[in-house]
């Protein structure tokens, strides 16, 4: 059913018949912040944040565009030459800033030697019909992914970590990008606090929903300085953290639920051990994943499997 008789629709598979070689996300710090930080939404953002949990050591804040381009081209190049690059804007929002500013950005890594796309990462609130224009025209001319930061589909767990808009402004902004005919990813979080296991393996069921290429997803994970961190601490009983192996089976049954068309970038992230408080796996991100396969294999299972339309 899927390329490399995956049990899954792997993300690399979707690169793989894009690309004629292969490619790597660099990662961006734009020097961006967030409507969630500065008071135009909220202050304090989301209770999970902290962006150093998630940002490589080689993106500063401090380094241009270019200069955070040619250091992560250095990391990489070394064991693949010849491999191809995709500029990802990562913290915070991407798409928060004057129209003239975010293009002269985008533009400048798309400038750098090798880069062959850009990856985005944003709000569903923060993307402006002016700047649609802009990604639907650079979509015509590059690889081009806009990756929207959904995390959940129940507003109650929104409004609890304060992510300040609703699931409807993400599926309504999800469906108007993808008729402008960009692709378009979302990033959830399983396991935030609150939700049972049947609620998180239901927002499977309306990302299927949705006009999504590609979903990324990661288990919950209490980060040092954070207002959940300061949760955590308070009401521990509050929160599910799951162990290695019942996140691995979340993972499968989850897959099962989503669309077979919609392509699984990730399942797990692997933030620093510095910053990270719970749930400690002592595992890579590789390691987790190959657990994932074995257990789709040992359930004869694969992605959409109990999707209503692959029955």
């Amino acid at each position: 059913m899927f390329l490399q008789d995956k049990p899954y629709r792997d993300f690399s598979d979707y690169l793989s018949a894009r690309f004629p070689y292969k490619v790597q996300k660099i990662s961006i710090n734009a020097g961006f912040t967030c409507p969630n930080r500065d008071g135009s939404k909220g202050l304090g953002g989301c209770t999970y944040c902290n962006n150093q949990s998630f940002s490589p050591g080689y993106g500063k804040p401090t380094k241009t565009i270019t200069e955070q381009m040619a250091d992560g081209i250095q990391f990489f190049s070394r064991k693949y030459p010849e491999m191809k690059y995709l500029a990802y804007f990562q913290s915070y929002t991407n798409t928060y800033d004057s129209i003239a500013s975010l293009t002269d950005k985008y533009e400048e890594a798309l400038t750098h030697p090798g880069v062959v796309g850009l990856i985005v990462g944003t709000r569903p609130d923060c993307m402006p019909e002016e700047l649609l224009d802009y990604f639907e025209a650079l979509s015509k001319k590059t690889f081009l992914l806009i990756e929207y930061g959904v995390e959940s589909t129940l507003n109650r767990t929104l409004e609890r970590v304060n992510r300040q808009h609703s699931f409807e402004e993400s599926a309504a902004m999800i469906r108007k990008t993808a008729e402008r005919g960009i692709t378009v990813g979302a990033h959830m979080i399983l396991g935030l606090p609150g939700e049972s296991e049947e609620e998180i393996l239901s927002h499977a069921d309306r990302l299927s929903e949705l006009p999504l290429t590609t979903v990324k997803l990661h288990q919950l994970q209490i980060i040092r300085y954070t207002a959940m961190a300061r949760e955590y601490k308070l009401l521990p009983e509050s929160f599910r953290l799951f162990e290695a192996d019942e996140y691995v089976d979340l993972c499968v049954s989850f897959a099962e639920r989503l669309h077979p068309d919609i392509h699984i970038e990730r399942f797990t992230s692997q933030s620093p051990k510095r910053l990270l408080i719970a749930p400690d796996w002592g595992m890579k991100n590789y390691e987790m994943t190959a657990r994932i396969i074995k257990r789709f294999v040992e359930r004869k299972s694969w992605q959409g499997k109990e999707y209503p339309y692959s029955r």
